[in-house]
């Protein structure tokens, strides 16, 4: 027998039969315990039962026999810890002990690494890196921050450059209790600290697995993804990165400059080919030669899953090329694949939260961002883009204008500037609307409602929402003559394709 706790797992995942048997006194539980019998007389499924559970169960079915066929058919077990208590981690910033800015961005870029990687297992939840970045250079005790963060444990480390070689630490903390669980320390050539950096990530995780197997080799074989074999390649990766997220036409223009050098001394370094995708799609945004910039877009998120189908920011960021393009099935199969090898990842629930709306499942979208604020509460400014696009598709307007607050004018993008417009508009603020439309209209004075619903691969979901609300804030019906000739099938407002209703005009 066992209680209704495990029955509460175990229902509709085995296939014997399960007979309430009435509350027992069970020893150090104070109060009755609800118990269940598994009756083995039970005609089993015709489908093989092992291979369709997971892991845990066959291990608990297994359990299940063998106490069965030993007790003569009735047995008891208490319910095992719950499913849902993973161990959480959170790496802080890796202190520069050199002071040069070459070994800081290595030392961010280590950071990043270890948080990437830690976050495709499924076993760990992960702070990001933004909410740890706030940590950066200061002395720290690490039970509050571990309080702060709310995580069971703190990685901590450090990096000197000397000479031609590198010196890192790294010790992991037991934050309730401050002990150091385990610390190591490298020495190695400068060329080696991406061999480093997989080291470390498997001793953690192997730590926190408590050296069980936790942690499986397909779990391990994720988080070695490929790293460049030249410092030089890492650092232009790394600085392009940091333009990217700065979010300027001049930005992305010399994070693509940087990142190509990347890419030219290395072209097997998919994570230079996954940052590329996104500089690229940013400049399309801003309407900076849209068709070149969205098509070279893809070829790089395309190149970038090609040479590392383990990395999940590179599946995603071909399920958000695919999306550019219409294939709305592909690219959601992209994005649940990310998902699915990092569920832990703030940056990939980011990605899907923008794009839910494109599979028809807004209110999924809000829900993600919910989730990923809770994860990181410190987001970085480029993340506010998928969030005020989530909000905003789930109606959730007052929440969109306050992701757009974290942004200037200059960061803003086509799609910004339509989603704040159009979120006045729909909470009834009127003149603030139509001041923000006549600053959209400046720069991007072809702009109509039928443009927008035609220039993006937008769902039914995506382009109801803008239709609903952008006449609202007062932009354009209808797109000038011969602009949509291009299209096979081109979405036209009634008014505009009957010829009868006036254009709302500027305002």
């Amino acid at each position: 027998m066992f209680p209704t706790s495990a029955e509460d797992h175990l229902q509709g995942k085995l296939d014997w039969p399960l007979d309430f048997a009435g509350e027992q006194q069970v020893k150090n539980i104070n109060r009755p315990v609800r118990m269940y019998r598994l009756r083995l007389d039970g005609k089993p499924a015709r489908r093989p039962l092992l291979g369709m559970m997971p892991r845990w169960a066959r291990t608990a079915a297994a359990a299940i026999v063998v106490l069965a066929l030993a007790g003569g058919g009735t047995w008891w077990v208490f319910q095992p810890a719950p499913l849902e208590a993973k161990p959480s981690i959170a790496v802080l910033p890796f202190n520069n002990y050199g002071g040069d800015g070459a070994t800081g961005r290595l030392a961010d870029g280590l950071t990043e690494d270890i948080i990437t990687d830690l976050a495709q297992f499924p076993e760990l939840d992960v702070v990001a890196r933004n909410s740890t970045q706030a940590y950066k250079g200061k002395s720290l005790d690490v039970r509050q921050v571990a309080s702060a963060l709310d995580v069971g444990y703190v990685l901590e480390g450090s990096i000197q450059r000397l000479g031609g070689r590198l010196r890192i630490t790294a010790q992991l903390i037991d934050a309730k209790t401050g002990n150091h669980l385990w610390s190591e320390r490298w020495d190695r050539p400068a060329e080696d600290v991406f061999a480093v950096q997989t080291e470390i990530a498997e001793q953690v995780t192997n730590r926190l697995g408590n050296g069980v197997g936790l942690i499986q080799g397909a779990g391990r074989a994720a988080a070695k993804r490929k790293r460049p074999d030249n410092l030089t390649v890492y650092d232009y990766y790394l600085l392009g990165t940091e333009r990217i997220e700065k979010i300027t036409v001049a930005d992305e223009e010399e994070a693509i400059r940087l990142l190509n050098l990347a890419v030219e001394l290395d072209p097997g370094f998919a994570r230079a080919w996954v940052e590329l995708y996104h500089a690229h799609n940013i400049l399309a945004g801003f309407g900076i030669n849209p068709e070149s910039e969205i098509k070279a877009a893809a070829d790089v998120a395309e190149r970038a899953v090609r040479l590392d189908p383990s990395d999940a920011e590179a599946h995603a960021v071909f399920g958000m090329s695919l999306k550019d393009k219409g294939d709305n099935a592909r690219a959601k199969v992209e994005l649940d694949t990310a998902l699915r090898l990092a569920p832990g990842s703030a940056e990939i629930l980011t990605f899907y939260s923008g794009f839910a709306a494109g599979f028809d499942e807004p209110e999924r979208g809000a829900q993600l961002v919910d989730q990923v604020i809770r994860l990181d509460p410190n987001y970085p400014m480029w993340a506010t883009a998928f969030y005020s696009t989530a909000y905003f598709m789930a109606g959730r307007y007052e929440d969109a204008l306050k992701m757009l607050e974290r942004k200037t004018p200059d960061n803003y993008g086509k799609g910004g500037w339509v989603v704040r417009s159009s979120s006045f508009a729909a909470l009834g603020r009127i003149d603030e609307a139509n001041a923000s439309v006549r600053e959209t209209l400046k720069r991007y004075p072809d702009l109509t409602v039928e443009g927008m619903v035609n220039e993006f691969s937008l769902s039914k979901t995506e382009r109801g929402r803008f239709i609903e609300t952008m006449p609202l804030a007062g932009f354009p019906a209808c797109a000038k003559t011969g602009s949509l000739a291009k299209l096979a099938k081109p979405v036209r407002l009634p008014e505009c394709e009957a010829g009868e209703a006036q254009p709302l005009g500027q305002p």
